[in-house]
C-alpha cells in the first residue's frame, strides 16, 4: 500500500484516529494522498460507504473517483465522492421534509436567479440585478438571511437589497426550489437546528476528507463541523499560499480555526513537489515569502535545475502576444533550450492571464500563426440554451411548482399560448398563492383567461402529467433513449431549433448537441455513468431520477482534455492543472496585482500605506501569481508590456513588483531579438563610420 509514498505522505495516510490537516503544497501529491487514505480507512473498518471525499469541482470528483477505483475497485462505487454541493442536495433530498421541502425541489441556474430578482426588485435591468444576486450570494455565504443583513446593513442601498432578497427568499419557498447557495446554507439549517438528522449524519459518515480545504467558505465549514461532530474523523487537505476565492466567499479563517475547534487536530505539511523544476519552485517561494504564514513550508524538488525562469518584456500587447507564439514555435521546433531534444505537442502550452478581456490578442496571435487553442471556462455544455430548454421541461417533472421552469418549457417551443395568456395565469396564481402548474387545475380559472386559451393550458397541464408518469416508469439506455426521441418529436423540437436559426450549420450543430444530450441522459438511466451526487453503481435508474441530478452537472464531460490545443485561461480557472510550458502574461502594476486603490499605481507602491482590506486583497493577488507559476512543470516564462491599454487611452506600462519578488538572476531575463538585432546594426554603422586605424 505504501508504495510511491514519501514518509509526510505515508503519515497523513496511516493517521485515521482523529482530525488531521495536510498542507499539500502545489503538486504535492494531495490527491494520491487522500485516495490511499480512503483505501486505509477501508483496511481499518469503515464501510465504503461511511466514507466521504468532498471536492468542489464536478472535474474533480471524477478524477478522484477514477483514482479510487484504480486501488479499491468495486468499492469505491459505494464511496461518497462528489462535490460540497452535491452532498447538500442529497442530504436535503433525504431530510429536507423538516424545513417543508419535497424532495423533488427544483434547483435555479443563475439566470432563473436574476429573472427573480428583477421581479422582486421591480427592475428589467439585467446587470442591477446581477448586483443583487452577487450580494445576496456573499450574505449566504457569510450564513445570514434577510432580517439578519438588513440589520447589519451599512447603508441604504445594502437595506434595499436586503428587502429584495426577503422577497426572493419568499419566492424560493413558494416554488419548492433553491439556489446554488442554498445547497450549502438549508444542510447547515439542518444539521444545525435538528439534533435528529445532525446524529443521523454523524453515524452515516464516519470519516470526510475535505479537497482544496483553503477554499471553503465559513457555511461550509460549518457544515463539516456538524457533520463530524466532536469526534472530529476528518482530514482536511489544502494549501494556504493557493486560497485564491475570498472574492467569493472563502476565507482562510477556516484554517485559523481548525486548531481552535480541535485541539488534538495533527499538522502534516508536504513539501516536496513532483511538478516543477527547482529553478520555477524557487520563484514560487519567493513570491509567497512575503504573505504572513498559517503554517510555514517550503517546496523543494528532486526534479533538478532545470531552465531558468525568463523575464519578457514587450512593446504592447500585440507583440507580447507575438512573442508568446515566437515561444512556442520555437520550444516546439527544439530551436529553444526549453524544447531541446523532445518532440513537443500544442496541448503542452498554456498562456495564463489575469482577467477573461486579455485573451484576445493571444487568440488573433494564434490564429494569425494557424495554432489550434482553446480558451479554459468558455459555455459549459448545460448552458447551452438547447439543453436549458430540455431541462426546463425535466424539472417540472420533477417538481411541478417550479415556475421559471413551467414558463421555459410552455413556450421551448412555443404552442400557441400567448404572453397575454401567461400574464393572466400569472395573476391568477398570485392572486390564490398558488403555482402556475397548479392553476392550470383550479375551478375558476375560467374566470381569469380567456375561453380559446384555456384549452391549450389544459392540454399542457395534462401532457406535463403523462410524461412524469412515463418518466418514473422509464428506465434503461435503450427504453429511455427511445423515451426522449418519442418526445422531442411529438413536442416538435428540431423543427424549432431550425426555424429559429437562421445558420443552417449553427442548427445542425445545436440538434446534435440535443441527441448528445440525450444519448447522456439515457446512458444514466442504464447505469452507465456515475450519479452527481456520488450515489453510484451499475443499477438501472428511471428516467425521472436521473433528471433529479442533471442541475448539479456542470460539464458533459472531459473530451477537450483530449485536444491537441494551446490552452488560453484565467489564473483562477488554471487552478489544479498543470501543463510542461507555461507563459504568465500581463504581469503588470494594475493587472496583476490587480489595481488595488483608485490609482494604477496601488497605494502601498507609490503613495501611502495599505489600508487591512487592500493589505488583504495584495496577499491574496500574490497567491493567485504563485498558482500561475506553480503550473509549469519544465519551462516558465513572465510577460510584462511597456505600454498597454487602458479604455480608448494606450497608458506606461510597469512591471509587476511580483517579478521583483520571484528573485531572478538578471542573466535569466530573456532579451528581445528585435532589440538584439538593431544592438547589432547600430554596431556596425558605428564600425563603418570609424577612420581606419594606421599600421
Amino acid at each position: 500500500m505504501s508504495q510511491g509514498l514519501n514518509l509526510a505522505q505515508l503519515d497523513a495516510v496511516n493517521y485515521v484516529s482523529g482530525p488531521c490537516l495536510v498542507l499539500a503544497g502545489a503538486g504535492s501529491g494531495k490527491t494520491r494522498v487522500i485516495t490511499h487514505k480512503i483505501q486505509r480507512l477501508i483496511q481499518v473498518g469503515l464501510e465504503p460507504k461511511q466514507i466521504a471525499a468532498i471536492t468542489f469541482t464536478n472535474k474533480a470528483a471524477t478524477e478522484m473517483r477514477e483514482r479510487a477505483r484504480g486501488l479499491i475497485g468495486k468499492a469505491a462505487k459505494d464511496v461518497v465522492i462528489c462535490t460540497f454541493h452535491a452532498l447538500g442536495v442529497r442530504i436535503m433530498r433525504e431530510d429536507g421534509a423538516v424545513l417543508g421541502l419535497k424532495p423533488q425541489f427544483s434547483i435555479l441556474d443563475a439566470d432563473d436567479v436574476v429573472s427573480i430578482l428583477k421581479d422582486c426588485g421591480g427592475t428589467t435591468d439585467a446587470a442591477t440585478a446581477r448586483q443583487w444576486q452577487w450580494t445576496i450570494s456573499l450574505w449566504k455565504n457569510q450564513g445570514l438571511n434577510a432580517a439578519q443583513a438588513e440589520a447589519q446593513a451599512p447603508d441604504d442601498n445594502a437595506r434595499v437589497i436586503a428587502r429584495i432578497m426577503a422577497r426572493y427568499e419568499e419566492r424560493l419557498t413558494a416554488y419548492q426550489s433553491v439556489d446554488f447557495d442554498d445547497l450549502i446554507g438549508l444542510p447547515l439549517k439542518l444539521l444545525a437546528e435538528h439534533p435528529e438528522v445532525r446524529e443521523k449524519w454523524q453515524r452515516t459518515l464516519g470519516h470526510v476528507l475535505v479537497d482544496e480545504y483553503q477554499d471553503t467558505n465559513a457555511t461550509q465549514y460549518e457544515v463539516l463541523k456538524h457533520i463530524v461532530g466532536e469526534r472530529g474523523r476528518f482530514t482536511a487537505v489544502g494549501d494556504d499560499d493557493q486560497s485564491i476565492y475570498g472574492w467569493r466567499g472563502a476565507t482562510l479563517d477556516n484554517l485559523k480555526r481548525l486548531p481552535q475547534d480541535f485541539p488534538q487536530l495533527k499538522v502534516i505539511k508536504l513539501e516536496q513537489n513532483y511538478r516543477s523544476t527547482s529553478a520555477i519552485l524557487r520563484a514560487a517561494n519567493n513570491v509567497i515569502q512575503p504573505n504572513p504564514k498559517l503554517f510555514p513550508k517550503t517546496l523543494f524538488s528532486e526534479l533538478g535545475e532545470g531552465e531558468p525562469v525568463r523575464v519578457v518584456d514587450a512593446d504592447n500587447e500585440e507583440h507580447e502576444a507575438d512573442r508568446a507564439v515566437a515561444r512556442i514555435q520555437s520550444i516546439r521546433a527544439g530551436t529553444s533550450t526549453e524544447g531541446a531534444g523532445q518532440h513537443r505537442e500544442f496541448k503542452d502550452f498554456a498562456i495564463l492571464y489575469r482577467a477573461n478581456h486579455m485573451a484576445r490578442a493571444f487568440e488573433q496571435a494564434l490564429r494569425r500563426a494557424q495554432i489550434p487553442y482553446k480558451v479554459s471556462g468558455g459555455q459549459s455544455f448545460f448552458d447551452k440554451t438547447e439543453i436549458k430548454d430540455l431541462c426546463a421541461w425535466f424539472r417540472l417533472w420533477i417538481n411541478n411548482d417550479d415556475d421559471p421552469a413551467f414558463l421555459r418549457a410552455i413556450t421551448s417551443p412555443k404552442r400557441g399560448i400567448g404572453h397575454q395568456t401567461l400574464a393572466q395565469l400569472g395573476t391568477f396564481a398570485t392572486k390564490y398563492k398558488v403555482s402556475l402548474f397548479e392553476a392550470l387545475f383550479a375551478s375558476s380559472l375560467p374566470s381569469a383567461v380567456s375561453s380559446r386559451a384555456l384549452p391549450g393550458l389544459h392540454e399542457f397541464g395534462r401532457y406535463i402529467n403523462d410524461l412524469e408518469y412515463r418518466a418514473r416508469h422509464t428506465s434503461g439506455k435503450e427504453d429511455a433513449m427511445r423515451f426522449l426521441t418519442d418526445w422531442l418529436k411529438d413536442i416538435g423540437y428540431e423543427k424549432h431549433l431550425y426555424d429559429s436559426e437562421d445558420n443552417e450549420n449553427i442548427a445542425n450543430a445545436r440538434w446534435t448537441n440535443v441527441l448528445e444530450f440525450c444519448d447522456w441522459m439515457a446512458g444514466r438511466c442504464g447505469g452507465e455513468i456515475e450519479d452527481a451526487t456520488g450515489a453510484q453503481g451499475s443499477e438501472r435508474k428511471s428516467l425521472l431520477e436521473v433528471a433529479q441530478t442533471v442541475s448539479l452537472i456542470s460539464t458533459l464531460n472531459e473530451r477537450e482534455q483530449d485536444q491537441n490545443v494551446v490552452t488560453l485561461s484565467t489564473l483562477h480557472a488554471s487552478k489544479g492543472l498543470e501543463w510542461p510550458h507555461v507563459m504568465l502574461v500581463g504581469v503588470n502594476e494594475g493587472l496583476l496585482p490587480f489595481k488595488l486603490g483608485d490609482e494604477d499605481q496601488p497605494t502601498g507602491q507609490a503613495g501611502g500605506p495599505m489600508s487591512e482590506g487592500m493589505l488583504q486583497r495584495l496577499q491574496e493577488e500574490r497567491r493567485l501569481m504563485y498558482v500561475g507559476i506553480t503550473r509549469a512543470q519544465r519551462s516558465l516564462a513572465v510577460s510584462w508590456t511597456r505600454r498597454r491599454k487602458k479604455g480608448r487611452e494606450t497608458v506606461a506600462g510597469v512591471p509587476s513588483r511580483f517579478i521583483a519578488e520571484m528573485g531572478l538572476d538578471k542573466a535569466t531575463v530573456k532579451e528581445d531579438p528585435r532589440e538584439k538585432l538593431k544592438a547589432l546594426r547600430a554596431e556596425f554603422a558605428q564600425r563603418a563610420a570609424r577612420p581606419p586605424t594606421s599600421a
